[in-house]
């Protein structure tokens, strides 16, 4: 599982011009979902979203993470975080997880999510044409990978 974590003042995902998901201060979370992930890489995933420490304190150090400054997540599916690019100039994306598999980890996720931070966690729609925008901070941008 990989995770691309930018700290954002605000982000949103619309489909076909409507609105999923919208957040002001907080995370924007690209999720991709390798063909051998499980509950415990999502598991372990979630946890570390939640407690990630790198949002400003008073001293203008990164010592807060988005539940300690009561800020949100909007989660988006983003199977091309698996990509393979070694060989040639077409990414591979075999081993990215089939929609049947990744589709309930994905849901799972945000549900874990949600609980983690007692809020409803805002997402996209699985496997539909995503426009994203974001206003990153910082920038700050963290890349997760259950693998390393």
């Amino acid at each position: 599982m990989r995770a691309v974590i930018q700290r954002v003042t605000q982000a949103s995902c619309t489909v076909d011009g409507v609105s999923t998901g919208e957040i002001k201060q907080g995370l924007l979370v690209l999720l991709g979902i390798e063909d051998d992930d499980t509950d415990r890489e999502a598991e372990w995933v979630a946890h570390k979203l939640v407690n990630l420490r790198i949002f400003s304190d008073e001293a203008g150090l990164m010592n807060k993470s988005v539940q300690d400054i009561a800020g949100n997540i909007l989660l988006i599916s983003q199977f091309t975080l698996i990509a393979q690019t070694r060989k040639g100039n077409r990414p591979s994306f075999i081993r990215a997880a089939k929609p049947n598999r990744a589709q309930p980890l994905y849901q799972a996720m945000g549900d874990r999510l949600s609980v983690l931070l007692s809020k409803q966690v805002q997402m996209g729609v699985f496997g539909a044409d995503m426009k994203i925008d974001l206003r990153n901070d910082g920038p700050v941008t963290i890349i997760l990978d259950t693998k390393e």
